[in-house]
């Protein structure tokens, strides 16, 4: 079997996600680029029970001559790691806040500064599309122009980044967002930062955190 530690990393990221509350049960799903393709959660099996030999690899036509069938939603994995040669990861949840958020059909503005944490001005909130279907995955590359994460309406979020660690992370990052967005709203409107501000920290960003030489950002 090709790609043993790939699939080991893709289940215990898999289950980590469950674990820090960003998704129940299987409802969310989690891939990786590989080779020629990528690999992907199976459908309808819970994470807890899953085996190497249960991730599931495609080719970029959509192919599998695995034994287990892809995720419902693979074609949006797919086509978002076809538009997007810089990700390696895509980790799809339905956790609480975005989930809420998305069910109103919002996106999260500028409230708060680390919303460019998702690469731009804003995290989108994609029009709703059933699940499974190539519209949803055109909606979902759309929303993910210029960015690392999108909201999906009435459904939940994608994030995704480098490798599967760091797009989980982003996901846990998306959902704190949400969260503190949702209990603004309980107050009222917030006051949003405005675009040069966010392009301001946007530049920050690119040098945020430790250099090549586990060295912190300087000045």
């Amino acid at each position: 079997m090709r790609h043993q530690r790939r699939r080991r990393e893709i289940i215990e990221t898999a289950r980590r996600m469950n674990a820090l509350g960003l998704n129940r049960g299987t409802s969310g799903n989690i891939s990786a680029r590989v080779d020629g393709g990528l690999l992907i959660t199976p459908s309808g099996i819970p994470y807890e029970e899953c085996r190497p030999g249960d991730i599931v690899e495609m080719g970029m036509d959509g192919a599998s001559d695995d034994r287990r069938r892809p995720s419902s939603e693979w074609r949006f994995h797919r086509d978002i790691l076809a538009a997007r040669p810089e990700v390696g990861a895509v980790v799809h949840a339905h956790s609480t806040f975005a989930t809420t958020l998305a069910c109103l059909g919002r996106g999260i503005p500028a409230f708060h500064y680390m919303i460019a944490v998702a690469g731009g001005r804003d995290i989108r909130c994609a029009p709703y599309a059933t699940f499974g279907t190539q519209a949803l995955s055109d909606a979902a590359v759309t929303a993910l122009e210029g960015r690392r994460a999108c909201l999906l309406a009435n459904h939940g979020m994608i994030a995704v980044g480098p490798a599967l660690k760091a797009a989980l992370a982003l996901a846990v990052e998306v959902e704190a967002l949400a969260e503190q967005y949702w209990r603004v709203l309980q107050v009222g409107e917030p006051t949003l930062l405005d675009d040069a501000e966010m392009d301001g920290v946007l530049e920050k960003f690119k040098a945020y955190g430790q250099d090549a030489r586990g060295q912190g950002e300087t000045g």
